[in-house]
C-alpha cells in the first residue's frame, strides 16, 4: 500500500436525506426476482406499447430530430398537450408560457417543489402517498404536514385538511386517481378543496399521472376543470403511464404563466430539456385521441378479470375506481391476520409466488391496516398465473 493510499479518505458531509433508504419497490422487485415470483408489486406494464409510437420515434430520429429541443419542450408537443387538456377539461393553457415537457412526472414534481417551496414552508401531503413527495419537500427545506386520508375509504378528510392549514402552508399535494388506494376524487370533493383554499395563497400540486385510467363511467376531476383551482395549481401528468412506456420518462407540467415561469427557472438548471425524438413522436401520436380515450375500457377489463379471479381467495377487495392498482385486505385470513403488511407481502412473494406492496410503506409511520396493493397493468397470462398461484396458496388458509 502506498503513502497516497493510506492518506486517501472520502469526506462524508451530513446527508440531505438521512431517513431515506432503499424504496419498497426496489426491495420487493428484488425479492420477486430472487424467488421467481410474479411481480404485481411495482407499477409498470409487462406488455409493449403501440408499435405506431415506436415507429414514430424512429421516423423522428431519421428526420434528424436528435439535437437539443427548446428548453420548455418541442412546440408541437406543448400545443398537443394544450389541445388535449382543453378538449377534456375545458381549460386552455398557453403552450408557449404555461406548459413544460419534463423528464417524467417524478422530475416534474421535484421541480415544482424546488421552484415554489422555500425553507420553513409547510406542504400538506395526504397519506398514504407516493414515496417521492416527502423527500422532495425536505430537499427544498420545507416541512411535511401529513394528513391521513380516511382509513378504509381513503377519501379526503376536509376537517383535518383545514386543521393542517396555517400561515406557513405553501402547498398541498393532491393525487387523483390515487396511488396506492385507487380512489378517485369527485367533483364535490374538488369544490370543497376550492372552497377551503379560497381565502389562502396555498398552491395545489396536482399529481394526475393516472388521469386516463378512471372507470365505471366516472370522469377524472382534473384541477383544470375547476377555474379557482386551475388558477393556483401545477398539474403534473405522465406520457409513460398513459402510453405504456414508463422507461421513456417523459411527462409534462401545466400551470398559470406566473407559476410556470418559476418552474422553468429550476427546470432549465435541472434537466434543461427532454429527449427530442420522443417528444416529436408523442406530438404526432397525440393527433389521434383514441389511445388515451380507450384507456379506461382497456384497464377496466384487466381490473375486472383480476377482481373476478381474486373473489375466491379470501382476500377482501377494496374499490378500484382508477389507476391500475387493486388493494386487498387480508383480515379474514386467520393464518395471516397477525402478520404486518410487510410480513404478509414477504410471505406472498416467497410462499405464494406473487409480489405485492404493503400499504404501510406509503405512510411515514407505517400505519397498519392489513391492506396490500397489487398492480394489474399486466398481460392476461401474467394475471392468470398470479391468480392461479394466489388461489393455490390461499385456498388452504382457514377463513375467519
Amino acid at each position: 500500500m502506498t503513502t497516497a493510499d493510506t492518506l486517501a479518505r472520502t469526506p462524508l458531509p451530513p446527508s440531505r436525506l438521512p431517513r431515506v433508504g432503499t424504496t419498497i419497490f426496489t426491495v420487493m422487485s428484488a425479492l420477486a426476482q430472487e424467488h421467481g415470483a410474479v411481480n404485481l408489486g411495482q407499477g409498470f406494464p409487462d406488455f409493449e406499447c403501440d408499435p405506431r409510437l415506436v415507429d414514430a420515434v424512429t421516423r423522428a430520429m431519421q428526420a434528424g430530430h436528435n439535437q437539443y429541443p427548446p428548453m420548455a419542450g418541442v412546440p408541437a408537443l406543448r400545443e398537443a398537450v394544450a389541445a388535449k387538456i382543453a378538449a377534456l377539461y375545458g381549460h386552455r393553457y398557453d403552450p408557449g408560457s404555461e406548459i413544460t415537457i419534463t423528464a417524467g412526472a417524478t422530475q416534474a414534481i421535484l421541480t415544482t417543489i424546488l421552484a415554489l417551496v422555500h425553507p420553513g414552508d409547510e406542504v400538506i401531503v395526504l397519506e398514504p402517498c407516493y414515496d417521492s413527495y416527502a423527500p422532495n419537500i425536505e430537499l427544498a427545506g420545507g416541512h411535511v404536514r401529513r394528513v391521513p386520508l380516511t382509513p378504509g375509504s381513503f377519501r379526503p378528510d376536509f376537517d383535518r385538511i383545514a386543521a393542517a392549514l396555517g400561515p406557513r402552508t405553501r402547498a398541498i399535494l393532491v393525487n387523483t386517481p390515487h396511488n396506492p388506494s385507487a380512489t378517485v376524487w369527485t367533483a364535490e370533493e374538488m369544490q370543497r378543496l376550492a372552497d377551503l383554499l379560497r381565502p389562502t395563497d396555498v398552491i395545489v400540486i396536482a399529481d394526475e399521472v393516472y388521469e386516463h385510467m378512471v372507470f365505471d363511467g366516472q370522469a377524472h376531476q382534473s384541477v383544470a376543470r375547476h377555474a379557482e383551482l386551475a388558477a393556483r395549481s401545477v398539474i403534473v401528468s405522465s406520457f409513460g403511464k398513459t402510453f405504456h412506456v414508463t422507461g421513456w420518462k417523459v411527462g409534462y407540467a401545466a400551470a398559470p404563466s406566473a407559476l410556470m415561469a418559476e418552474f422553468r427557472k429550476v427546470h432549465q438548471f435541472n434537466v434543461f430539456t427532454v429527449n427530442t425524438p420522443v417528444q416529436h413522436a408523442l406530438a404526432a401520436y397525440l393527433a389521434d385521441p383514441r389511445p388515451y380515450l380507450d384507456l379506461p375500457d382497456f384497464y377496466a377489463r384487466k381490473r375486472d378479470r383480476f377482481r373476478a379471479g381474486l373473489a375466491d381467495t379470501g382476500l377482501g377487495l377494496l374499490p378500484s375506481e382508477g389507476s391500475y392498482f387493486q388493494c386487498v385486505d387480508y383480515a379474514s385470513l386467520a393464518a395471516h391476520r397477525e402478520r404486518s403488511e410487510a410480513e404478509f407481502c414477504r410471505w406472498l412473494t416467497i410462499e405464494a409466488g406473487v409480489a405485492a406492496i404493503p400499504l404501510s410503506a406509503f405512510y411515514d409511520a407505517g400505519f397498519e391496516q392489513r391492506v396490500v396493493r397489487f398492480c394489474f397493468a399486466k398481460r392476461e397470462t401474467t394475471l392468470d398465473a398470479a391468480l392461479q398461484r394466489l388461489g393455490s396458496a390461499l385456498s388452504a388458509e382457514p377463513p375467519n
